[in-house]
């Protein structure tokens, strides 16, 4: 089964005798019909060949990112990885048994995660088919993640449809996913042994890859942060709030700023004009009638009307800003509201972040380049989130780059975008690149300290010209962004040893922000209530005293990333009964780095282990409690049960 041009599904696959000798004559230099293995598969044969692979005989040396490389290149689409995981898991159910394996691919190739059946997951790994191998079409050949990317749609590569011989083995059946606007974010896929072929494979991997579009969606729109309108449409009311339904999200100005796939076929777009689009150019029914309804009603569906004269029916949710009109917030203007929200939200007492949010408050409106200072994990992107979320320009994009995480081969492209046939490799639609992208909205470049020179040149031009020109030619296009960069670095000793423009420091620095390190903040305590009440919301849970004594004295080498890390493996530890963490709920190392390091006795007495401090803090309990076991419990703020086990694996 292999999907066309229109993203049908063709039931007859090319024979394996024809596959062979359709091969073996694109190896000769003979033509390749495309009658006989399909256009898409013709196309990524080709594109394998001029790569200079071969299909037969041993795979050259292949990229594979180290264990550093995969952990940045998680972190850099943690959206992607954390709406994916539920449905791979889900989709692994579905497949249990079927000797297979889901995997989630970058749009590099890079494959990100992957799960399922131990006994085909170690026959994979024979080719490389784990977390950190690349699967592009360039390193490769045809296989459905690097064809999947190569052609942006559904496809399944069976056994010898593989160009590499090696590969034949397989069955996969994989499916772009794309951003709400349009922009691909990676691949889903499903591989598994080629007696276990199902047609069926590529209909559920399409449907798997729709609903983490469907959650990515509503994350980004959703109504406490989106200022805007989220429209959900369908032909019939009951397919409202389904999976079918289409989801298209509308500035308060009218423009269309997202959408979902099924939403453009409802309304008869594509994604390049989606971003040219109002809502007022495919709807009949006009803005002010939807704000209208959406204050008066917003949960009852209504019908409207696309120009053609489809009728369907949509219902409205109003974002922040909307819902305070309608008096749901007693607010003097709208920005006044989103600068509470946003910003004051990251207030949790220490007086000098306080005043670095004062400073961000006044600065929001001016669009004045910032270029904002601290240690990694002191939370720097945090801060320009809430800043752009503060700002007039909160209804357009955020686009954050981390310039230290891209290849310098790949920056550039990712920055200034690409012309179709701008170098080897590149899309053949070419790329926006992530200056358009930030057009109307905020540009937020990370680790700018780190920017090859070179790439400093350019981006001096653009922020000089406020255009932009992508690699290969093509025409100059006007561009209109909030630029805040961040940095761990010291720019002036950069400029000094000749690693940084001094122009361009003065062009992106037009005001200075300073954001604390943890170590040298006064709210610790309060920083550990919020965290704790989002990990676990509903549940009163605090930090065990001397533990806490020990936490406020760490000097927390990794900020605010280390301090997020460490709540989260003490909640995944917490029993369900339990109400006061403790040093047992912590990972080994960082108990050794909290613990005081007295120095050995005469006798050569060693200092306390946990197991010791467990042993003392339950005797006092009890002693406390009169030897009472559930009294004793209630002091520690652990279960009856609990405490049982805990006595035993300290009499141990």
């Amino acid at each position: 089964m292999r999907p066309n041009a229109s993203g049908q599904v063709i039931a007859q696959r090319p024979a394996p005798g024809g596959l062979r000798l359709a091969k073996r004559a694109l190896l000769e230099g003979r033509e390749l019909s495309a009658s006989v293995v399909g256009p898409e598969l013709a196309r990524s044969w080709q594109r394998s060949l001029r790569a200079g692979l071969q299909p037969a005989g041993r795979m050259p040396g292949a990229p594979h990112a180290s264990g550093p490389q995969l952990a940045r290149a998680l972190e850099l689409q943690r959206e992607l990885v954390a709406h994916a995981r539920p449905v791979m898991e889900f989709l692994a159910e579905q497949t249990d048994g079927t000797e297979s394996m889901v995997i989630l691919a970058g749009t590099d190739g890079v494959v990100l995660q992957a799960l399922g059946d131990l006994q085909f997951v170690s026959r994979a790994e024979r080719v490389a088919l784990r977390p950190g191998a690349t699967w592009s079409e360039q390193v490769r050949g045809t296989n459905a993640i690097g064809t999947a990317l190569a052609e942006g749609q559904a496809i399944v590569v069976h056994s010898e449809e593989h160009y590499l011989e090696r590969n034949a083995f397989l069955t996969c059946a994989a499916a772009p996913i794309l951003a709400p606007g349009g922009q691909l974010l990676g691949v889903l896929d499903v591989s598994g042994d080629h007696r276990g072929y199902h047609p069926h494979t590529i209909g559920l991997v399409r449907s798997a890859a729709r609903m983490i579009e469907h959650r990515l969606f509503e994350t980004r729109h959703d109504a406490r942060h989106w200022p805007g309108l989220v429209l959900r449409l369908h032909a019939q009311p009951e397919g409202i709030g389904t999976l079918a339904e289409g989801l298209l999200a509308v500035r308060e100005d009218g423009a269309l700023a997202g959408a979902n796939r099924a939403a453009l076929a409802m309304l008869g777009l594509d994604w390049p004009r989606l971003a040219r689009c109002r809502v007022e150019d495919v709807l009949a029914e006009p803005v002010p009638l939807l704000m209208d309804w959406v204050r008066r009603s917003p949960s009852v569906p209504r019908i409207v009307h696309v120009h053609g004269g489809a009728a369907l029916w949509v219902r409205m949710e109003a974002g922040r800003p909307i819902a305070a009109s309608r008096g749901a917030a007693p607010v003097s203007t709208v920005e006044e509201a989103a600068a509470v929200d946003a910003l004051a939200a990251l207030d949790t007492g220490d007086l000098a972040l306080r005043a670095t949010l004062q400073r961000a408050r006044k600065l929001a409106p001016s669009a004045i380049p910032l270029l904002v200072q601290g240690e990694s994990g002191a939370g720097k992107e945090v801060l320009a989130r809430a800043m752009h979320a503060s700002s007039p320009r909160r209804g357009h994009a955020f686009v954050a780059v981390n310039c230290a995480a891209l290849p310098e081969a790949l920056i550039e492209a990712e920055l200034f975008g690409y012309e179709r046939g701008a170098f080897t490799g590149a899309a053949r639609e070419g790329a926006t690149g992530r200056i358009r992208e930030a057009h109307g909205g905020t540009l937020f470049l990370d680790e700018i300290g780190d920017m090859p020179l070179a790439l400093q040149t350019r981006l001096l031009r653009v922020l000089q010209d406020r255009q932009v020109t992508p690699l290969g030619g093509g025409k100059a296009v006007g561009v209109d962004f909030w630029l805040i960069c961040a940095t761990h670095r010291d720019l002036r000793a950069q400029i000094e040893a000749g690693r940084f423009r001094e122009d361009l420091f003065y062009r992106l620095n037009g005001f200075t922000l300073k954001v604390p390190a943890l170590r040298a903040r006064s709210d610790l305590e309060a920083l550990l209530a919020t965290q704790l009440a989002q990990l676990l919301p509903g549940r009163e849970v605090q930090v065990e005293d001397t533990l806490l004594a020990a936490l406020r004295a760490y000097a927390w080498p990794g900020n605010l990333r280390q301090l997020a890390s460490t709540l989260r493996t003490a909640c995944a530890l917490l029993d369900a009964q339990e109400s006061v963490i403790g040093w047992h709920h912590l990972c080994d190392d960082l108990a050794e780095q909290l613990r005081p390091q007295e120095p050995t006795d005469s006798a050569g007495a060693q200092p306390e282990d946990l197991r010791s401090i467990s042993r003392d803090a339950i005797r006092r309990a009890l002693d406390d409690a009169g030897g009472n076991v559930s009294e004793a419990a209630r002091r520690l703020g652990i279960s009856r049960n609990t405490l049982y086990r805990r006595i035993g694996e300290t009499s141990a």
